[in-house]
C-alpha cells in the first residue's frame, strides 16, 4: 500500500523536484500495472491477434534517441477515405513509464475500426529531459500523423489525443500549447488534435485567476519544466475553438485533486468548448487501470467518439483485450454489448 501525498499540495514545498522523481513517480507508474500484465501474458507484445495488426515506426529522432509510434489497425485493406485516429500518451510524472500502459485501450479501438497509436516520448528517467521535451515530443507525434496520414490510413481532420495524468498533460497541451514545437519541423500542418480524451490529467500547473482552489499556492521547479508553470499549463492556454473533450477522473483523487479538472471543464465551457467531466465517486488516482473502470471508461470513451461520428453504432468487431485483476482475457465480440455483458 502507497500512503500518497497530494500532488498539488508537494507543489508547495521548496523539495519539488525530489519528490517528482520518488513519489509521483511511483504513484503514476503503478499506473502501468495491467499493461504489465498484459505484456508479461503476451497478449499484447506481438503483431496483431487476428483482426489487429501492429506495427512500429520512428516518429521523431533527437541525435541519436529515436522515438517509437506502435500503430494499432484493425486488418484488411485501408479505407479509402481515412479512419479515425486516437494516440496515448502514457503517465509517469514526466519521468518514467512506457506506451505499454494503454496499449489495451489501443487495441480495443483499433478493433472497433480505428487506428490507433501509442507513442513513446522523452522522460527524465531514460533522456534527462525537461517537460517541455515531453510537449514538444506529443506535439510532434500528432503532427507526423497527420503527415502521414494517407499513408497510415488516417482522416486527418479526425485524429484524438488522449493520455493519463503526465500523459493527460500532453495530451492537452497538444491542443492549446504552440511554444514548444521543434524547429525542425513543419508548422504549416498542424499539431492540434480534433478531440481529446483525458484519464485524471494535470490541467493545472499554476494557479489561474478565478480559481477557487486554494491548495494550489507553489509550482514545480522551472529546472524540472523548462519554463515557468503557467507556459506548459493546459489551463492557461484554452481557446475558442478548441477540441470536444471527454475527462475522467476520481473524486477523491490525490495525485490530482478534482477541483483542477471542474476548472478546467469550466473554462473549457466558458468559451464555447464542448467539455464532458465524467466523475467517479470515491476513487482516487489512476483507477482507470482497475478492471472494472477500464471496461466503464472504454464504454465512455466509445460512445463519446460515437456522438462525434467516428464510429457507428452497430459496427461488428472481432476482438477486445481486457485487463483483470487476476490476469488476460481476449473476449471475441460481436458488438458493443457483448464487451460488458448487457
Amino acid at each position: 500500500m502507497v500512503a500518497w501525498v497530494p500532488f498539488l499540495y508537494i507543489l508547495m514545498t521548496k523539495n519539488v523536484v525530489p519528490w517528482i522523481l520518488g513519489g509521483l513517480v511511483v504513484a503514476l507508474t503503478a499506473q502501468g500495472g495491467c499493461a504489465s500484465r498484459l505484456a508479461k501474458a503476451g497478449a499484447v507484445g506481438g503483431l496483431g491477434d487476428g483482426s489487429v495488426i501492429a506495427k512500429r515506426e520512428v516518429y521523431k529522432q533527437i541525435g541519436s534517441t529515436q522515438l517509437p509510434m506502435s500503430i494499432y489497425s484493425p486488418r484488411g485493406d485501408l479505407d479509402k477515405n481515412g479512419r479515425p485516429a486516437i494516440i496515448f500518451f502514457f503517465g509517469g510524472g514526466w519521468s518514467s513509464g512506457t506506451p505499454a500502459q494503454f496499449e489495451a485501450q489501443a487495441r480495443y479501438f483499433a478493433s472497433r475500426g480505428m487506428i490507433a497509436m501509442t507513442a513513446d516520448y522523452r522522460v527524465r528517467s531514460r533522456h534527462k529531459s525537461q517537460v517541455i521535451d515531453s510537449v514538444s515530443d506529443a506535439r510532434s507525434a500528432v503532427r507526423w500523423v497527420r503527415i502521414h496520414a494517407s499513408r497510415l490510413g488516417v482522416d486527418p481532420q479526425r485524429i484524438a489525443a488522449s493520455g493519463g495524468s503526465a500523459g493527460g498533460h500532453l495530451a492537452a497541451s497538444t491542443a492549446f500549447i504552440r511554444e514548444f514545437d521543434d524547429p525542425r519541423e513543419d508548422t504549416k500542418t498542424s499539431a492540434e488534435p480534433n478531440a481529446l480524451v483525458l484519464f485524471n490529467p494535470a490541467l493545472m500547473l499554476a494557479p489561474h485567476e478565478g480559481s477557487n482552489f486554494r491548495n494550489l499556492r507553489g509550482v514545480p521547479e522551472r529546472e524540472f519544466l523548462g519554463a515557468d508553470p503557467e507556459r506548459i499549463s493546459p489551463v492557461h492556454h484554452i481557446k475558442a475553438g478548441g477540441p470536444p473533450t471527454i475527462i475522467f477522473h476520481g473524486s477523491m483523487d490525490q495525485t490530482v485533486p478534482i477541483e483542477t479538472a471542474r476548472f478546467f471543464s469550466d473554462r473549457m465551457k466558458s468559451l464555447g468548448n464542448s467539455c464532458l467531466l465524467v466523475e467517479f465517486q470515491g476513487q482516487g488516482h489512476g483507477f482507470f487501470n482497475q478492471e472494472k473502470y477500464l471496461r466503464e471508461t472504454l464504454e465512455k470513451s466509445d460512445n463519446f467518439l460515437k456522438r462525434l461520428g467516428w464510429l457507428q453504432l452497430n459496427e461488428q468487431y472481432t476482438r477486445c483485450v481486457i485487463c483483470q485483476e487476476e490476469g488476460v482475457i481476449v473476449a471475441s465480440l460481436t458488438g458493443w454489448l457483448g464487451v460488458f455483458g448487457g
